[in-house]
């Protein structure tokens, strides 16, 4: 079986710019990590990989020539193999664009499993998974904070939202996008780290892709950033001085209109 992880390199700052000409993120010089959740969710295939040796764990990224650092990073983690989708002109690209890469790096690529990090902290938009998924045409689990059961057939997991769990059931080939919280990712040992050198990491350009060029990078790319502003923050607070009971019916009914718990 082969499990796909989709992994991006992001910054590791909240000092970042954006280029007022393309509306993008400025990452030169920023120090980067790989995202959080893509990170749960390859610790989540490694997991799988342990019970099952027939299961191969390979992890695709569309990046920049140095997110061969970080796909690097990932084999020594104990990955089988590493892609990187790497080409000027899929700069630029807004999910809609990214989603319609990959989804072809992935037909050549082969997969029986895709698991993508649930959003990634540098746009927030958890919009790639569930993109790739419907331009696969494959069916899509998102928010999965753990992997119940895996077959050939279907995958099993359960889901997290805000006030409830579910425990849900696809057929294979799939998409599951993971959350941080789903596990603790492993150090790469001594023995994965000496390993990672015989596997290098390969590389897809464009051209090994069967795409126009009208529809990759920032001109296929219909998500336009007009302007960007900094809020201004205020130390403007509401105040009560309330009986306790009052205080607590206060509190409740806020957190309900916030969703966080039921009414």
């Amino acid at each position: 079986m082969n499990i796909v992880v989709l992994a991006k390199q992001v910054p590791d700052s909240t000092e970042i710019t954006v280029d007022k000409n393309t509306g993008t993120l400025v990452r030169d010089g920023v120090p980067s990590i790989i995202n959080p959740d893509d990170l749960a969710g390859l610790e989540a295939a490694l997991e799988l990989k342990d019970k099952n040796p027939d299961v191969k764990v390979t992890v695709l990224s569309m990046g920049p020539p140095q997110a061969a650092g970080m796909l690097q990073e990932c084999i020594a983690r104990g990955a089988d193999g590493a892609v990187l989708l790497t080409d000027r002109r899929l700069g630029g690209a807004d999910t809609c664009a990214t989603s319609r890469t990959l989804a072809a790096a992935l037909k050549k690529i082969g997969f029986d499993l895709i698991i993508a990090g649930r959003q990634a902290i540098d746009g927030d938009t958890a919009q790639v998974g569930p993109q790739t998924a419907e331009r696969l045409g494959i069916p899509q689990i998102t928010y999965v904070d753990e992997i119940l059961e895996l077959t050939p057939e279907k995958v099993k997991v359960r889901k997290q939202l805000e006030d409830e769990e579910q425990v849900l059931e696809c057929t294979m080939p799939a998409v599951l996008t993971t959350l941080s919280g789903m596990n603790k990712p492993r150090y790469m040992n001594c023995v994965d780290i000496v390993d990672s050198f015989n596997k290098p990491v390969q590389t897809m350009t464009f051209d090994d892709l069967d795409l126009p060029l009208e529809v990759i990078g920032l001109a296929g790319s219909p998500t336009k950033v007009h302007a960007t502003f900094t809020k201004e923050v205020s130390a403007k607070t509401e105040t009560f001085d309330l009986p306790a009971a009052e205080t607590a019916e206060k509190i409740a009914a806020a957190l309900k209109e916030k969703q966080l718990i039921k009414k």
